[in-house]
C-alpha cells in the first residue's frame, strides 16, 4: 500500500456547532440518529420493487451490531474488507461498521467476472468478503471461489441476503477461511477510530490496464460528503436517488452526500427504468448524480408511461454517450430541473467540482465546473513539460487537496504526482479562475487533426444533433500518410436509417475543414462497457472497427 499525506479535518455538518461535528464516519450516522431516531434515512428497494424505509435508528443499530461482530471476528485496523453486494442498506452498514475499526471497504460490482474480481483480490487482499447471496438470481459464490482460485487469496466469507432476503446457510459459503452470517441484534456505541485511517477503495478506469485500487481517508470521505452536499443544496426532507453501484466512486460520493446532510437515500439494487421513474414520483426525489446513458433509459420509460417528476431540483450530469446537452434542455422543460456538468474520478472523488446554478446553458451542462471545497486547488499545465498554464489554454487537468487519492492499495504507487505535489488527472481542460475549469476529454481521446488538438465531442454533438441519428461517437485513425483521421459512428434514431455520406455533408455545413470526418458509419448498436458509474462506449473497439472499415 503507498500512501499519501492525509488532509486536515474539515468542519461536518448539518452539524454546525463544534461540539457536534463527527468524530468519525459512524459517528455521523450516530448523531443523525440522536438527532431524529425516526427519520427515514434509507429507502430499500426489496425484490418485488417496493421500497422499505429504514430509520436512523435502525440502521445506526445495526451498525453498531455489526462493528461488534466485526471485533469477535478480528477484524482491525489497516485491515480491507471486501463488500459484494448491490445498493442495499447493507452496504452501507457494512461501511459504516468497517469504519468503526479502523479498517477500509473495497466495492465489488456485482457484474465483476472472475477477472476481475480475482484482481480485486489479489490487489486489496481483505481479511473478510461481505458476500450477497440471492441477488438477482446471480452465483457470486461460485465467482468468489474462482476468484480466490485466481488471486492465491484466501478470505473468511460473511452472507448477506439483503432486504427480505431468506435465510442462508453460511457452511456452504465458505471458501477456506470459515463463513458466518451477522446475527446480532445490537452492540454498544463503537470506540472512535482514526480519522485519518483509509475508509473505502475504489476501482479506477482500467483504461491502461487492470484498474488500481484508488483508497481515500474517513476523514477525505466526511470532508467531501459535507462540500458536495452544500454545493448541491441537500437538506433534510430532501430525497437523493442511489441507482449507481456504491461500489463506485459516482453513486457512492452522491449516497454519502445525502446522508451527511441527513436527507433520505433511496437504494435501487438494479435499473429497471420504469420502476425507478415510479420511486422519483412516489418518493419525490430531489437529487439525482448520473451518466446521460441512464437518464436516457428514463426519459424513454416517461414518454410511455409519463411520471410526475417536479420534485427532480438537481442533476449532476457525466456525458457517456455524448446525449447529455439534449436530456438536460428535456428535463429543465419537463421538470424544471437545475442540470449541471460535475466531474470526478476513483483517484479525486465523484462531484470533486459542478457548476454553479448561475451559469447559463449549455455551457452549464459541461463537464467540470467550480471545486466543491476550498482546499482543493486545481491547475491546468503543459501535458508535456508540466509548466502552469494561464486560464484560457487547454492542458492537463491537476489537483492538490483532501480530495485526492490518499493510497493505492497493493501497488507501487504509479506515476501520477508532479515534483511539486500535484496529481496528475490524466485529463485535459481550460481552466476559467480560480477554482474553476471546463473538461474537455481524456488525454488519450483527444484528436490531433491537421496539427489542431480537437476534442471529439465537438463532432459527436454534430453527428447527435441530426435528426436520424440517435447516438453518435468519434474516434481518430492513423491515416495513410500517417496523419490522424477523425471517424464517426452512428446509430439511427428509431425507423430511421441515415446514410454515412450524407452524415459527413452535415459535418462539413457546420464544422471547420479539419474537423469533418473522413468517414461516418451507420452501425447497429455501440459496443459499450458497464462500469460502476454507467455505460460507457468502447472508444478502442471502435478505433478497431474503423480500421477494419477503412
Amino acid at each position: 500500500m503507498t500512501e499519501r499525506a492525509t488532509a486536515t479535518p474539515h468542519p461536518v455538518g448539518p452539524f454546525p456547532a463544534p461540539g457536534e461535528r463527527p468524530a468519525d464516519l459512524p459517528d455521523l450516522l450516530g448523531r443523525l440518529a440522536r438527532r431524529d431516531p425516526g427519520a427515514t434515512v434509507v429507502l430499500d428497494t426489496t425484490p418485488d420493487g417496493t421500497t422499505h424505509p429504514v430509520s436512523r435508528a435502525d440502521l445506526w443499530r445495526r451498525v453498531r451490531a455489526l462493528a461488534e461482530e466485526l471485533r469477535e471476528h478480528g477484524v482491525a485496523a489497516g485491515d480491507a474488507v471486501a463488500v459484494w453486494m448491490p445498493n442495499w442498506s447493507d452496504a452501507l452498514v457494512w461501511q459504516f461498521a468497517v469504519a468503526a475499526r479502523g479498517a477500509h471497504v473495497v466495492g465489488v460490482n456485482t457484474r465483476y467476472g472472475i477477472e476481475e474480481a480475482g484482481h480485486v483480490l489479489g490487489r486489496a487482499r481483505p481479511v473478510l468478503v461481505a458476500l450477497a447471496r440471492g441477488f438477482h438470481g446471480l452465483d457470486l459464490l461460485e465467482r468468489l471461489r474462482a476468484a480466490v482460485e485466481h488471486s492465491g487469496v484466501v478470505p473468511e466469507v460473511a452472507v448477506v441476503t439483503g432486504p427480505s432476503g431468506a435465510e442462508a446457510d453460511p457452511e456452504a459459503c465458505d471458501v477456506g477461511a470459515g463463513a458466518w452470517t451477522p446475527h446480532r441484534d445490537d452492540g454498544p456505541e463503537p470506540a472512535h477510530a482514526d480519522p485519518a485511517a483509509l475508509a473505502v477503495a475504489f476501482t479506477t478506469s482500467g483504461s491502461t490496464g487492470l484498474p488500481k485500487l484508488a483508497a481515500h481517508t474517513a476523514t477525505a470521505v466526511l470532508a467531501h460528503a459535507v462540500a458536495d452536499a452544500a454545493v448541491l443544496g441537500l437538506g433534510e426532507g430532501d430525497v437523493v436517488l442511489g441507482a449507481l453501484p456504491l461500489s463506485g466512486v459516482y453513486g457512492y460520493n452522491a449516497v454519502m452526500a445525502g446522508l451527511a446532510a441527513g436527507a433520505t437515500v433511496l437504494l435501487e439494487p438494479t435499473f429497471d427504468a420504469a420502476r425507478v421513474l415510479g420511486h422519483i414520483e412516489a418518493h419525490r426525489v430531489t437529487h439525482v448524480g448520473a451518466g446521460d446513458d441512464m437518464v436516457l433509459r428514463l426519459r424513454d420509460a416517461h414518454r410511455e408511461h409519463p411520471r410526475d417528476l417536479s420534485s427532480w431540483r438537481w442533476w449532476g450530469v457525466a456525458d457517456f454517450q455524448g446525449r447529455s446537452h439534449e436530456l438536460a434542455a428535456w428535463l429543465g422543460a419537463e421538470a424544471g430541473t437545475a442540470v449541471t456538468g460535475v466531474y470526478g474520478s476513483s483517484e479525486v472523488f465523484a462531484l470533486t467540482a459542478a457548476w454553479p446554478a448561475d451559469e447559463p446553458a449549455p455551457a452549464r451542462w459541461a463537464g467540470g465546473g467550480r471545486v466543491v471545497h476550498p482546499d482543493i486547488a486545481v491547475r491546468v499545465v503543459d501535458p508535456d513539460t508540466d509548466a502552469v498554464l494561464e486560464p484560457g489554454r487547454e492542458g492537463e487537468i491537476q489537483f492538490r487537496g483532501p480530495n485526492v487519492v490518499d493510497a493505492y492499495l497493493g501497488a507501487d504507487a504509479p506515476d501520477v504526482w508532479t515534483a511539486d505535489g500535484w496529481f496528475r488527472s490524466g485529463d485535459l481542460g481550460v481552466l476559467v479562475d480560480e477554482g474553476v475549469f471546463v473538461y474537455v476529454c481524456r488525454r488519450g481521446d483527444a484528436l490531433r487533426l491537421r496539427g489542431f488538438l480537437v476534442d471529439p465531442a465537438e463532432i459527436e454533438l454534430r453527428l447527435a444533433a441530426h435528426p436520424d441519428v440517435a447516438t453518435a461517437k468519434v474516434v481518430g485513425v492513423e491515416g495513410a500518410d500517417g496523419a490522424t483521421t477523425a471517424v464517426g459512428f452512428v446509430v439511427g434514431a428509431a425507423g430511421r436509417a441515415p446514410a454515412g455520406e450524407d452524415l459527413v455533408a452535415w459535418c462539413r455545413e457546420a464544422l471547420a475543414g479539419f474537423k469533418v470526418p473522413a468517414a461516418v458509419h451507420v452501425v447497429d448498436a455501440m459496443p459499450t462497457t458497464s462500469g460502476t458509474n454507467g455505460t460507457k462506449i468502447k472508444a478502442a473497439e471502435l478505433r478497431r472497427w474503423a480500421v477494419e472499415m477503412g
